[in-house]
């Protein structure tokens, strides 16, 4: 894979980790003005482009582009409750608390749930044995090469980017995340309260648009899905990732090698909230959203960082399985088994 930088290489980031430790720290102040900016700037963005979607109804010349601009607003709803998450878009944990449970309703995913399943996420990078924190599950060459036709057709459907991106974009915010994985741990009534939230929303949107506020808004939560998993995907699926097996598992290693920085452009950061720069987040998850594309270029010109772009960022969707004594991602095996592929297997 083409990079626009040189690779850092694991020694040399073994030996510079403390320092791009420290580094990182330099950007993790929160600024509560910046951050009330963001939330409520989001927001103000969401609703004018669902209220002018609904008014420029059946128009598709100005709806389509309106529901493209409220999907990506949402995504953009959806980072900053994952940063509250953390407790990094404000300079206190209860504001994060309030203005995630806030952000829940119009991101589709209930907040406690998130923030527990992607804390496990975060825990767990980069561990070849604790694949199931994991937000796309990655098979290693091993396990297709062992695996039998019904196993194989289910993941070569479940990898291929036309199903993933749509439909899994679909069945996780539209189905999953109803009942997310966890619920039970973090609190029922809570993924209870937030399902009659979205129903109540659903129902305001009835009230005061009718049949065309439902097929917008409809609309909108399709194309949010889609990008938010082109995203997910993108963040630890890439050629020269990371994965290992303890003891021999480095976190930081996982982090700044395993996870992307995804230069797509300005106009596509501010979109994501800078969500495309998931290395240094891994990294130090306290840096706030607003910090992460500053810290990332600042960070660029101290050392040599991996850095993906559109081309190989679209070659990526081509990569399938984890090869271990590779140690990289690849695209599945052009030679075919016999017996692996017999569906009597």
């Amino acid at each position: 894979m083409s990079v626009t930088t040189p690779h850092i290489t694991p020694a040399y980031r073994r030996e510079a980790e403390s320092e791009i430790r420290a580094f990182t720290r330099d950007w993790t102040a929160r600024d509560d003005r910046i951050a009330l900016i963001s939330y409520f700037g989001t927001f103000a963005a969401y609703f004018a482009t669902l209220a002018l979607a609904v008014l420029a109804w059946p128009n598709p010349f100005l709806v389509v582009p309106l529901i493209v601009l409220n999907a990506f607003s949402g995504v953009r709803l959806y980072v900053l409750q994952h940063d509250c998450g953390h407790a990094s878009l404000f300079s206190k944990k209860q504001h994060n608390d309030l203005a995630g449970h806030g952000l829940s309703v119009f991101t589709l995913t209930p907040y406690r749930v998130m923030q527990f399943n992607h804390n496990e996420h975060h825990s767990h990078l980069g561990n070849l044995d604790e694949r199931d924190t994991t937000e796309i599950f990655t098979m290693t060459l091993s396990e297709w090469q062992q695996a039998g036709f019904w196993k194989r057709l289910y993941y070569r459907l479940y990898r291929n980017p036309f199903i993933m991106i749509p439909v899994g974009g679909l069945f996780t915010y539209v189905l999953a995340y109803r009942w997310p994985k966890n619920s039970t741990r973090t609190g029922a009534a809570l993924v209870l309260a937030h399902n009659l939230g979205l129903a109540a929303w659903v129902g305001l949107i009835w009230l005061f648009a009718g049949l065309p506020g439902l097929v917008i808004y409809a609309g909108t939560v399709f194309v949010a899905g889609c990008i938010g998993v082109f995203l997910v995907y993108l963040q630890h699926n890439f050629e020269d990732t990371y994965w290992d097996r303890k003891p021999d598992l480095n976190p930081a290693r996982a982090a700044l090698q395993g996870s992307s920085a995804l230069d797509l452009g300005w106009w596509w950061d501010l979109a994501v909230a800078n969500i495309t720069y998931h290395d240094i987040h891994h990294f130090n998850a306290n840096i706030p959203s607003y910090r992460l594309r500053q810290c990332h270029r600042a960070l660029r010109r101290k050392y040599d960082v991996q850095t993906i772009r559109w081309p190989e960022a679209l070659r990526s969707f081509t990569l399938k399985l984890w090869d271990e004594e590779a140690g990289r991602l690849v695209p599945f095996p052009r030679h075919r088994r016999a017996p692996s592929l017999t569906p009597a297997e």
